[in-house]
């Protein structure tokens, strides 16, 4: 009877504990269970309200990442910093980068994954074009948009929330020719500037109508294309030909190093002077920085500059990732910062809403003023456009100094 007994308690034991381990099992999916638990930990943090939620988009991977690698570190050390001195407002930072390969449609995507990580503020796109494609985004679902670099007029035409902390093409263009006017009167230039292109017909355009309000000689103008970009032995003679000693070139710093380049092999030797899109030829990979020698670049920064905030910043850049910041790393840098002042201004809290903080970033960023890496006393138009000063800049022995007018 005693041996029964027993194996009934010991019979019952087991099913109990077999019961029990059923239950677990159809709670817990061991393979899904771990990332659904995450992904809602991670919406709860967001909507909770501990921090605020900023993003960025840009090509960190393709022929423009130097672009966007750039806006994202230097924005990376902004976010460190404010989070180290407690935030903003008292709350801490998250910052989230997506690589949209500088093209319009990955853009969007990249956008929408942000909004689903909880996003309540936007600095970028870094491009022009993706800027464009996303502009429509942060109008229509009200999330204030700050980009540190896509210049064109049309980034932000018609969206109230869409702001510029870089120079404008047109401005680019004009207050190129404004700075050759007063320290270059007597040059007589030569324009060669890629016509498919919107950001560099742009700056052409602007560049070439106020280069007669400054009675500069324009002696010859050459034009290229994306499929055409590997050759301007016809435009680089002809410029030769018609004497000018000053090439302007609104273009980014792929066809400028080619130029650069063949330039040199002729022997033709003017002065090169180009806009924010040429920043960047130091550090392409195989390309001599001899032959930039002399380039002049009109820009919101300088790494060279002698004040405290340019020294330690270039300082902790060069720090982390090894090389020189450009001005889009400033742009990135003075973005984040820029929405802080505002951010605090207005007294914002993470559990407002995106259109919450939208609202009130339109309210600061068109009465404040800001001063950073790449300007002092910025203000902002309705239209969303930057005011700031530029600076010329000359390559000599491998970087980047202030111009000597």
């Amino acid at each position: 009877m005693k041996k029964v007994i027993s194996l009934v308690m010991v019979m019952a034991l087991v099913m109990c504990l077999m019961a029990g381990c059923g239950s677990t099992n159809e709670t817990a999916d061991p393979t899904e269970a771990p990332a659904e638990a995450e992904a809602e930990a991670e919406v709860e943090t967001a909507s909770e309200g501990g921090s605020f939620y900023i993003g960025g988009i840009g090509p960190i991977t393709g022929d423009n990442a130097i672009y966007g690698m750039a806006v994202m570190n230097g924005a990376q050390i902004a976010v460190d910093e404010i989070n180290a001195a407690g935030g903003i407002n008292g709350y801490t930072v998250e910052y989230k980068f997506e690589d949209d390969v500088a093209d319009g449609e990955t853009a969007v995507n990249a956008y929408n994954n942000l909004m689903d990580w909880g996003m309540q503020v936007l600095v970028g796109p870094t491009t022009t074009g993706s800027a464009i494609s996303v502009s429509a985004k942060v109008y229509e679902e009200r999330v204030f948009a700050l980009t540190p670099s896509a210049s064109s007029p049309d980034v932000t035409a018609g969206k109230d929330n869409m702001f510029q902390l870089c120079f404008t093409d047109p401005n680019q263009g004009s207050g190129s020719a404004v700075y050759m006017g007063a320290n270059m009167p007597e040059a007589k230039v030569a324009v060669i500037y890629r016509n498919d292109d919107a950001y560099s017909q742009g700056i052409r355009d602007t560049f070439v109508a106020e280069a007669a309000n400054q009675n500069l000689e324009v002696v010859y103008e050459g034009t290229f294309t994306e499929d055409t970009a590997t050759d301007f032995s016809v435009q680089l003679t002809a410029a030769q030909a018609a004497g000018a000693d000053l090439v302007f070139l609104p273009i980014y710093y792929q066809p400028a190093s080619v130029i650069l380049a063949q330039a040199n092999a002729m022997g033709y030797a003017p002065t090169f002077f180009g806009v924010d899109g040429m920043d960047g030829i130091l550090t392409l990979e195989g390309f001599d920085t001899s032959l930039a020698e002399g380039v002049m670049v009109l820009t919101p920064f300088s790494a060279t500059a002698e004040d405290e905030l340019t020294q330690n910043f270039v300082a902790e850049y060069s720090a982390r990732y090894g090389e020189t910041p450009n001005q889009f790393a400033a742009d990135g840098y003075d973005c984040v910062y820029a929405l802080k002042q505002a951010m605090e201004n207005a007294g914002c809290t993470p559990d407002m809403s995106a259109e919450e903080i939208c609202n009130a970033m339109v309210e600061q960023f068109t009465s404040m003023s800001f001063s950073g890496l790449t300007g002092t006393d910025m203000t902002w138009s309705a239209a969303g456009e930057v005011s700031k000063m530029p600076v010329a800049v000359m390559v000599k022995d491998g970087v980047y100094v202030t111009a000597e007018a």
